[in-house]
């Protein structure tokens, strides 16, 4: 299988150790990816609903795929969350390309992006632990009672259908909750002068640009791999969301722009230059499409050999 070279993945809220992970479609997106870095953004292994009863051979495939991927020269970054915190007590460890830590600053192109979980921002995690674990375990039924549900959904040849979801959607203290938690991360990186803020937590796939009247930032959040199955990519320039449901059935590119970008805009996204297609083939005149190509890329030290 052709990977996709891609400039950094990040993904979160796998929780692998439970039930509703969704261990087998993660390995598949793994495999169709070649990134120069790879961040794990909190609430990979579920270590608050962990059971020697339950941890199946495709969610140990999960992390060996993980430590594979590093051993050939992904750099990993595994950001600690609330449902692997034990973690933190290994923070700014380091074993070759693979790193754990409470939180990440990348510089991308000359802007700064700030990666962390995000359930620093959540009341109820850091006043009442044992309400948030209970929730996790409430979660984990839930997602159960759904997989049965779609099961028998499917047998009648009907959509399948999100119980929590919907639940999110209709509640009005979850619908705000998760709107202030967008809007704090937001301004908090507004206020250091971060270009990006990136997060999971709360399992809602999201790209917004937020502005206020100090600045503005884009507020993106990698959803999870339990209901949405859900990916940020970085490359070219550009953020994205991956949807595993959608994008792997369908001719991909690495960012869905590249479709109505031109030459002069490709071009100028690597090398920061405007550069005029008509100059590059006024200069080369009289060789093919094809070598004109190939022969500026050389030149320009962008070929693929």
């Amino acid at each position: 299988m052709k990977k996709r070279k891609i400039e950094l993945a990040v993904i979160s809220d796998v929780h692998l150790g439970t039930y509703g992970c969704h261990a087998d479609e993660l390995i598949t997106y793994l495999n169709s990816i070649q990134p120069k870095k790879l961040v794990l953004n909190g609430d990979i292994i579920d270590i608050w609903q962990f059971s020697k009863r339950y941890f199946p051979p495709s969610h140990l495939k999960v992390l060996r795929k993980i430590i594979g991927m590093a051993s050939k020269g992904t750099e990993v970054y595994y950001i600690t969350g609330n449902h692997d915190e034990m973690l933190r007590k290994f923070s700014d460890t380091s074993m070759g390309n693979f790193k754990i830590m409470n939180k990440l600053v990348l510089n991308l192109d000359g802007k700064k992006a700030w990666i962390f979980h995000g359930d620093v921002f959540d009341v109820s995690i850091q006043n009442a632990k044992w309400l948030a674990k209970l929730g996790g375990y409430g979660y984990d039924i839930l997602i159960l009672i759904n997989s049965f549900l779609n099961w028998c959904l499917a047998k009648m040849g009907r959509e399948k259908y999100s119980l929590s979801k919907k639940i999110k959607n209709s509640v009005k203290s979850a619908v705000k909750h998760i709107n202030n938690f967008e809007k704090t991360a937001a301004e908090l990186a507004i206020e250091n002068n971060y270009d990006y803020v990136v997060c999971g937590h709360i399992h809602q796939p999201k790209k917004e640009v937020y502005e206020n009247k100090y600045g503005s930032c884009t507020y993106l959040n990698s959803g999870d791999w339990v209901e949405n199955l859900t990916a940020l990519e970085y490359s070219f320039k550009r953020w994205r969301i991956y949807h595993y449901n959608h994008d792997r059935l369908s001719p991909f590119f690495v960012d869905e722009d590249l479709k109505e970008m031109d030459m002069n805009d490709l071009i100028a996204s690597i090398t920061d230059k405007e550069v005029k297609i008509e100059d590059v083939t006024e200069e080369y005149s009289g060789e093919s499409e094809e070598n004109v190509d190939q022969d500026y890329l050389d030149d320009k030290g962008l070929s693929q050999d």
